[in-house]
């Protein structure tokens, strides 16, 4: 069969996609970790959740373990970019192990904030996802009992606070901004006197990424958002492009992954990443399409990011 012959597909790509700020320097900082120290790095818990960028820092010498006591007294060792609980630098200290903390800024911004309404004398009210690393991260913060998390509005309808006059908010970076929207808007009803973050909580990248995605998605027969299973930004762009239009909204590790006959012949297609994909993947993706269609695509305007976060000093030279 020709390309001629091929079925026409029109693919909408979704800008911005895949890596944010925080992803990179994690990477950054366990790639800077193995030419400076040499393998093996140890890193607890994956890195970002992607097993395609692990698998590649493995072959390169990392070693990605659970909990501390599976490192060498003398290893190195790096935090994920989801953040760990207090207690786990502590624990390292305590182990005599050298240590490189990858969380994200904008996720040690969230730790900063909880600290401070629980130094003011606030209940806190956390919104995420029960046992997600970046979530067990922040409660880890505080002393058990000063945080409540929640996960929907009917939560937050119903969740009982010792004093609501001394209450506070903050929320994981990687959530679908309309449920956290509604969710907030519930505890501010109910809570008038909460006080609220400085600034949004959900990070840059997760909100411009489910912008982009709200834009193409009613134009999309198909939607395809490359990403981990277990990549919380990735689950929200399928949501948000379910509800923003586009009914077939579907994740996909890599193009290995598709199922083909699920994709039928679709005459547009939508394709982003979740924050911790590549666009290698992306583009592993596109080449699978352009084997079976005959694929025109087009890059969609969107918001342009430049933010940059600082690797450690000590990987600087």
């Amino acid at each position: 069969m020709t390309v001629h012959e091929q079925p026409r597909l029109n693919v909408l790509l979704a800008n911005p996609r895949g890596f944010c700020a925080g992803v990179e320097r994690a990477i950054q900082i366990v790639d800077r970790a193995l030419d400076k120290y040499g393998a093996p790095v140890y890193v607890r818990h994956e890195i970002v959740h992607n097993r395609f960028v692990v698998e590649g820092l493995e072959k390169r010498g990392a070693i990605f373990v659970e909990e501390l006591d599976e490192v060498p007294a003398d290893a190195v060792v790096v935090f994920s970019a989801h953040g760990v609980p207090k207690w786990v630098p502590q624990d390292a200290e305590r182990r005599k192990q050298f240590y490189l903390d990858a969380t994200c800024p904008l996720v040690s911004k969230v730790h900063v904030e909880a600290e401070r309404h629980h130094r003011d004398g606030l209940h806190i009210i956390m919104i995420g996802h029960e046992g997600h690393p970046e979530v067990i991260g922040t409660m880890g913060q505080l002393p058990e009992g000063a945080i409540t998390l929640i996960e929907t509005a009917d939560q937050a309808a119903t969740v009982d606070i010792p004093d609501p006059e001394r209450l506070a908010f903050i929320t994981q970076t990687t959530l679908s901004v309309d449920d956290t929207a509604e969710i907030v808007d519930t505890l501010r009803k109910r809570f008038p006197r909460i006080s609220v973050p400085r600034k949004e909580d959900i990070c840059y990248a997760t909100t411009n990424r489910q912008a982009a995605v709200k834009d193409i998605a009613s134009r999309c027969d198909l939607l395809l958002v490359v990403g981990a299973h277990n990549s919380s930004n990735s689950k929200r762009l399928v949501e948000v492009a379910e509800r923003a239009g586009c009914s077939r909204s579907l994740l996909v590790q890599r193009a290995a992954d598709i199922d083909w006959e699920k994709i039928g012949q679709p005459g547009t297609l939508g394709v982003t990443a979740g924050a911790s994909a590549p666009e290698v993947l992306v583009q592993e993706v596109l080449d699978a399409f352009q084997q079976r269609f005959d694929v025109q695509v087009t890059e969609v305007d969107g918001v342009s990011e430049d933010v940059i976060f600082k690797i450690p000093r000590v990987l600087r030279d």
